[in-house]
């Protein structure tokens, strides 16, 4: 049993207090999945609101014919886009385009270094105050290495911005180990966002590449948001995580 319904609840004029905001964004769909009330909410409130999206989004449906994995690329680059002028958000996003299912988890790594340098910058630029990112052991490899791409480029910054990370996967899928444990040192809180859930749910749909029935419609083994999956962000609320340490 999730702990999320037992968390303390913020209202929504939590987001004015945020600042420029940055949301680090694994594949497209997860900024309106984990975060796309904050995101109309910061919008409504006047702030800045930006996105870097990680991986390049073509694994989802691999075995397409048709669309080859520019062609995917484009298309899901494309319904982020459209998400993100639903929930208001009309600057361009950083494209760091590491390949889906395969982002690397440090420096070691190929292409770690230079996408931590490129989102450094870019959270530089921006005078970015907040950053949404990953649960740090949300249940989907891609997250979790965001999460730690993340927190390579905000320790080479003079000052860190605050940073609240949102849910995904780990509303389906979490081991009790993947949930906060005392060593995390977090502090897990609700965020209302009835009054534009609609908007969230928009935002969802945009996606249409991930949802029921589809655009990439050739590859029979292709992954699309399950309904079960899908009901879980038709709520009211949204679950963060802040370090409290």
């Amino acid at each position: 049993m999730l702990p999320f319904a037992d968390y303390p609840v913020r209202l929504a004029d939590f987001a004015a207090t945020l600042g420029p905001t940055l949301i680090i964004v694994p594949h497209p769909d997860d900024e309106a999945l984990g975060c796309g009330g904050l995101l109309a909410l910061l919008r409504r409130a006047g702030q800045p609101v930006h996105a870097a999206l990680v991986s390049d989004g073509t694994m989802s449906h691999p075995n397409s014919a048709v669309f080859s994995a520019p062609a995917r690329r484009a298309v899901r680059e494309g319904e982020l886009r459209h998400a993100l002028a639903l929930l208001g958000v009309h600057t361009e996003p950083l494209l760091l385009r590491l390949p889906d299912a395969a982002v690397p988890t440090g420096p070691a790594q190929p292409g770690f270094a230079e996408a931590a340098e490129q989102l450094r910058a870019f959270v530089a630029e921006n005078q970015v105050a907040t950053v949404l990112l990953p649960w740090r052991r949300d249940p989907h490899p891609d997250h979790r290495a965001s999460y730690q791409l993340a927190q390579a480029a905000l320790a080479g910054l003079p000052a860190a911005p605050r940073q609240l990370e949102y849910v995904v996967w780990a509303w389906q899928r979490a081991a009790p180990t993947d949930l906060p444990q005392l060593a995390d040192h977090v502090a897990g809180f609700r965020l209302a966002i009835g009054e534009v859930l609609s908007q969230k749910l928009a935002a969802i749909a945009a996606h249409r590449s991930q949802v029921a029935p589809g655009v990439f419609t050739d590859d029979a083994q292709g992954f699309l948001l399950a309904d079960d999956m899908l009901a879980k962000f038709n709520q009211p609320f949204e679950v963060y995580f802040e370090n409290h340490a």
